[in-house]
């Protein structure tokens, strides 16, 4: 593709008019924030060559995978919903990226709900924005291979918990994979932490050790695992898991069960991926501060 046929998508592309509806979406996703859009720099993030060949989601009549998307959006109870907010596609020889936006909609508490959408939106924008910066850093150098995905799922849904998790894979020759989360509390319409959920900091030593237990007897039931433990590694050759940080990736799953997340490489060898651990409630009941969350 040469420059002018570049500049014409590029100009044809912005000069696409915003749909009603993707206004109401954007209006609705950060009111309270006092950072309303206007339409006419909604897409100001946009520039460069690559955009020409990034896809926009823009709204049900311009677009049918976003029309499935909408189909697709989990309701939470009829009280608050997540959708794509927004997503970002680029596709160009040795460049990829795919890049979806939560927004949550439909809590009570409006402030929550600006805070975590516009976490959202600047966490995201950011990532598109380093991943155009490194594909022309790439491109000045002689090109090569860059490709980022992230999306989100719901890990919970049900009367009490919403835990959604967000995922980021980066492609440069191997992989890297990482999550965060958060848990909302339906009712009360907070955001949960780990520390919150326990009467003191005794959980990290009282999780930690669970999880040891269960990396040594998965070890000893499958050879193919590998987790990175005192006694299991060679000596100094990377550093052994100890124990959970204060404020270790966490999510409440849908059976009311605390599960702890590790990112790819922190526990263990890349190839094990992203490795999660369901704490037994039994192990932690006595240090709850409540049953509410998990049972």
């Amino acid at each position: 593709m040469n420059d002018k046929e570049m500049k014409r998508l590029k100009k044809q592309y912005m000069d696409v008019p915003i749909p009603d509806e993707l206004d109401f979406i954007v209006k609705k996703a950060l009111r309270d924030g006092g950072k309303t859009m206007k339409k006419n720099n909604m897409y100001k993030w946009i520039g460069g060559a690559t955009a020409a060949a990034m896809i926009f989601t823009a709204s049900v009549n311009l677009s049918p995978a976003f029309a499935e998307t909408l189909s697709e959006i989990p309701v939470i109870n009829g009280i608050a919903k997540v959708l794509t907010f927004r997503e970002y596609k680029v596709n160009e020889d040795g460049y990829n990226a795919d890049i979806k936006v939560p927004a949550i909609e439909g809590l009570e508490n409006k402030d929550l709900e600006s805070s975590l959408n516009k976490k959202y939106i600047e966490e995201n924008k950011k990532l598109y924005e380093d991943f155009l910066a490194e594909v022309e850093d790439l491109k000045a150098n002689g090109g090569g291979h860059l490709g980022v995905d992230s999306g989100y799922e719901i890990k919970a849904d049900n009367d009490r918990i919403l835990s959604i998790g967000r995922y980021i894979v980066n492609t440069v020759g191997s992989s890297s994979t990482v999550y965060k989360f958060d848990t909302i509390d339906k009712k009360n319409e907070v955001l949960i932490t780990l520390p919150s959920l326990f009467k003191n900091d005794s959980y990290v030593d009282v999780i930690s050790a669970n999880i040891l237990e269960q990396m040594i007897e998965q070890m000893k039931a499958d050879e193919e695992k590998i987790y990175w433990v005192e006694g299991y590694v060679e000596e100094g050759l990377t550093e052994v898991f100890e124990k959970i940080s204060a404020e270790q990736n966490f999510y409440i799953n849908e059976e009311s069960k605390l599960v702890i997340s590790f990112d790819k490489y922190m526990v263990a060898p890349g190839y094990m991926g992203v490795v999660e651990f369901e704490i037994p409630t039994d192990v932690i009941s006595e240090i709850l501060v409540s049953n509410g969350y998990i049972r």
